[in-house]
């Protein structure tokens, strides 16, 4: 499904393939530059928007803020890339959630079919664009502790297969499933409302196949896994 991933660096990106029904497009960069696409991340605040700007300011650290500014930076910078627009003119919302009906379900653009999904661990942050429904999530590889603390909340199959495994292998195991997990459900915009049991996604090297669901693996760096799901019962078209 994907076939590279595109790096966002200090300079402006080139636009590429627009997204296609079955071909999102991926963007990765590392979240402790100092400019973005051609912004500088001193002058972000002139271009994300109230929220985001308000929510910049929640961190403590230093780190944790520009880590944030960096990322919204960037995900602002490549939707403006394809829609053609300036990055601060762009409006972002939330869909209601499926389970309640409030507003902060999956992240959107009003009145335009391009979906798009942004995560960010440690130094690292992956942002995929899509025609359809889309969910990406990077994990860093957990701690021992993080292991034993998550293992009774996923699917009975996924903790059954870890605990089968060597401990020096679960770490990456559990990142894997962590990031599949993360990706389907940030595509359906129920995030953990339901918990992290459904849908099965599988700890081994090769995902399964999920009804109604597109899921990947991606590349990452070290110590990352990564993976991307599109939902498959809905497709639309956009413009580069």
């Amino acid at each position: 499904m994907i076939e590279h991933i595109n790096q966002l660096g200090a300079n402006p990106p080139v636009p590429g393939p627009a997204p296609t029904p079955t071909t999102p497009v991926v963007w990765a960069l590392n979240t402790t530059i100092h400019t973005v696409g051609g912004h500088h991340v001193t002058d972000a605040h002139t271009i994300l928007d109230a929220n985001e700007n308000e929510r910049a300011t929640r961190f403590h650290t230093p780190g944790l803020t520009h880590r944030y500014t960096t990322s919204h930076l960037a995900l602002r910078t490549i939707l403006a890339l394809y829609l053609n627009q300036p990055a601060h003119t762009i409006q972002l919302t939330r869909e209601d959630c499926p389970c309640c009906g409030q507003p902060h379900g999956r992240p959107n653009l009003p009145g335009n079919p391009l979906h798009f999904s942004l995560s960010h661990s440690g130094d690292h942050a992956y942002i995929a664009l899509a025609t359809t429904p889309v969910g990406i999530d990077i994990e860093e590889h957990p701690t021992p502790q993080t292991i034993n603390d998550v293992l009774h909340l996923l699917h009975p199959t996924e903790t059954q297969e870890l605990t089968t495994l060597p401990t020096h292998e679960r770490t990456t195991a559990l990142a894997r499933c962590w990031a599949r997990k993360e990706a389907c459900l940030k595509a359906t915009g129920t995030g953990l409302a339901n918990g992290l049991t459904h849908p099965y996604v599988s700890t081994h090297p090769t995902p399964p196949t999920i009804p109604g669901y597109h899921l990947t693996d991606l590349p990452t760096p070290p110590h990352h896994q990564a993976a991307l799901a599109t939902l498959t019962h809905t497709t639309r078209t956009v413009d580069a």
